[in-house]
Formats: C-alpha cells, structure tokens, sequence
C-alpha cells in the first residue's frame, strides 16, 4: 500500500476541510488508523506542536505529528510491521506547558504500576484466546498466606494458587512467581493459569506469587532475598502442600528486574530448581568498561551478569526465555541465549513485536508454561 492511499493523505489531498469534515474523518477512523503495515495517529486540538511518545527502539521518541493545513487536526504515520503491539501516549506543548496523556481517540489500555497506556495492534494482533475469561474453566483458587522470613527480617505475604480440583493425594510441580502481585493484576495470570489447565495443555502446578517490598535493592542478585526463596519458601510450601520435591518440580519466574532475581538465585542455589522462566530479563553487561547506562539500580546487575558471562554455570536444566524486538533489552536476551547453551541448558528462546510491559508478557505465557511443565495435551499431540 502506498502512502497516497493513506486515508489521512486521501483527506490533504482534498485542500481546504472544514471542521464537519473533520469530524467526520475522526469519526469514521478514530486512532490509530492501521492500513497495511502503515499505523496514523491522530490527536484533534489546539496545540503549539504534539508528538506519539513511546518506548519502541528503532522509532524516534518523541515522533512529532505534523498539523493538517488550516485544520486543528495532527497527525503522523509509521511503519507498523505485522503482529506488532505499541504501547504509547500523547504529548501536546501550548507555550512553556506540556502535557502527556493516552490517546482521547483510543478506548484500548494497557495498565501497569506506572499507569495506564494507550494500545496500538498491528494487522495481526490479537489477544491469545487463553488470556479471555472462560466460564467453562474450572477455577483454581488462591489462597493467602504471610511467611516469616529470618533472612528478610520481615513477615513475608505470598499468594498461593491451587489449582482447580486440588487433590492432596497427588503431588504438584511448584512455579515461584516474583513481582507476583502485578502479573495477577496486570496479566491475567490466574485467568490464565486457569484456561492453560482446563485446556490440558499445562500439567497442574502450585504457583506462589511472590511481591516484593524493595524490588531495586532485593531482585538484583541479592542474598537475603535468594536465601528466602531457596531456603525459606520452598521447605515452607513443601512442608505444607504436596509438591514434588525435585528439582525437575521447581521452576522460578520473573520479568524485568524478576527476571535477575530469578536467575541470580538459581546461581546461588544450583541444582535447587530446574527451570527458570525470563521475559523480558534485565541481563545488562559490558564487554569492556563499566559504563553501562542503566543508572545506579543496574550496577549490582551488570557485575552479576559480567561475572556469569565470564565464568558460565549450569544451575538449572532448562530456561525458556522471551523478550519484545521493540525495547532495548532485546541485545542482551539475544546474547545470553548463546552464553546459556554453551553452559549445558536447554534454552526455548522466543520474541515478540512488543515491548517491556506486562500485556506482552502476558501474551507468551501461554507457550512458554505448557513448555515447560506440559499438560496431557501437549504429550497427546506433540
């Protein structure tokens, strides 16, 4: 599709537009306005000069949108590859004032700790069926429960999550979710568990979700908080629940910063967990100097990560792995899978035309769980 097809040129290329015209065309297109691989946004108002501002590597941040002649209409057009999801917002200049906000011409958000986005889906996008409620779905339950943890010094909240038709006869592999509050709330994690469960396509498991208090101080490679997980959580769940006491039953999860957490206390505790699973890992490093441009919070990573790749360890059998081509993680993930192989582990490594947040995280767990702890499903057709 060429860009004189476009329906925001079809609209310049008809001169002087009065504002019925324009409310028409917003009216019709709304935004984004995806045609092909070609994505217009739009933002109606008046304003000194607008920008589309977003965290997609490759695309300039802010992208300027440009004032449709003798109109109070901005606009500008990317290219959207297929399949791809954008997080983004609007900002806006009147003078010396600015102000960023979602897209008024976009119901669709994403939600996260940080607020809520706007969501631009490519041709090609769609939300796994798994992710949606399904009322014939047998529901797991979660249950809370407080640990106390000497190596924490505090009382530690954990979520436990049973699965549905829950039989103390029958042994459970365990998952150890950290940043575990947000992925219930920001990826439909029970819903999911749930669905991938009733579909036979994930064995039921046990899943602890695990919050943090200071997850800047206690995900990066620290040792209170992998004495807490390895030695502290896992003998009090084993202790109470029926969980299979191998390494091939415990898998530990995380994105981002939970992604080091997680692969840091598989490395202090080796033969501890089988598998881990890393979206979105913050595995930043330097293959020479220090500078590593993550600010303070990444150096205790980049000397973690550093130290592994120089001196590489097999602590786990098997990692599956995920990132978003659109964020700047993606160097490293990609340059770990390597570093992981040579070590001796089975490594599943997957990308997305994503980004660092949770709706795309989310959106893996659904190959990535049966993976590694398949259901009766996967055994009968795979």
């Amino acid at each position: 599709m060429t860009s004189k097809r476009l329906a925001i040129n079809r609209l310049r290329d008809r001169g002087a537009v009065d504002a019925a015209a324009i409310d028409r065309f917003v009216t019709r297109y709304r935004s984004p306005i995806i045609e092909g691989e070609r994505a217009t946004f739009l933002w109606r108002g008046e304003a000194d000069e607008v920008w589309v501002r977003h965290r997609v590597v490759g695309l300039p941040d802010p992208l300027p949108m440009k004032r449709v002649p003798d109109t109070d209409l901005f606009a500008v057009t990317t290219v959207l590859p297929e399949g791809s999801r954008v997080e983004y917002q609007i900002e806006v200049r009147r003078g010396e004032a600015y102000e960023r906000f979602n897209d008024p011409l976009n119901p669709r958000l994403a939600h996260s700790p940080l607020g809520s986005s706007s969501v631009c889906a490519a041709v090609g996008y769609r939300v796994p069926e798994w992710v949606e409620f399904d009322p014939e779905a047998r529901p797991g339950t979660l249950v809370d429960e407080v640990v106390r943890s000497r190596a924490l010094r505090r009382d530690q909240p954990v979520q436990v999550y049973l699965p549905a038709r829950f039989n103390r006869t029958t042994r459970y592999p365990l998952l150890i979710v950290h940043d575990g509050s947000d992925y219930l709330g920001y990826a439909a994690m029970k819903t999911v568990l749930d669905n991938l469960i009733h579909g036979l396509d994930l064995a039921p498991l046990v899943v602890a979700f695990v919050p943090p208090r200071d997850r800047l101080k206690e995900y990066p490679n620290h040792a209170p908080h992998a004495r807490f997980i390895a030695r502290e959580l896992v003998p009090w769940l084993t202790d109470r629940l029926p969980l299979l006491d191998t390494p091939e039953g415990r898998c530990l999860m995380g994105s981002s910063f939970g992604g080091i957490a997680s692969l840091s206390t598989a490395v202090r505790y080796p033969g501890m967990f089988g598998s881990l699973l890393l979206e979105s890992a913050s595995m930043v490093f330097t293959d020479i100097g220090f500078e590593h441009g993550g600010g303070p919070y990444f150096d205790p990573v980049v000397k973690f990560v550093n130290r592994y790749r120089a001196k590489p360890t097999r602590p786990v059998n098997r990692i599956a792995m995920t990132c978003g081509v659109y964020e700047p993680l993606i160097t490293p993930n990609r340059s770990m899978v390597p570093v992981f192989r040579a070590a001796g582990m089975t490594v599943n490594y997957t990308e997305a035309r994503d980004g660092h947040n949770w709706e795309n995280w989310r959106d893996r767990l659904g190959d990535l769980l049966p993976w590694l702890f398949p259901g009766p499903q996967k055994f009968v057709y795979e």
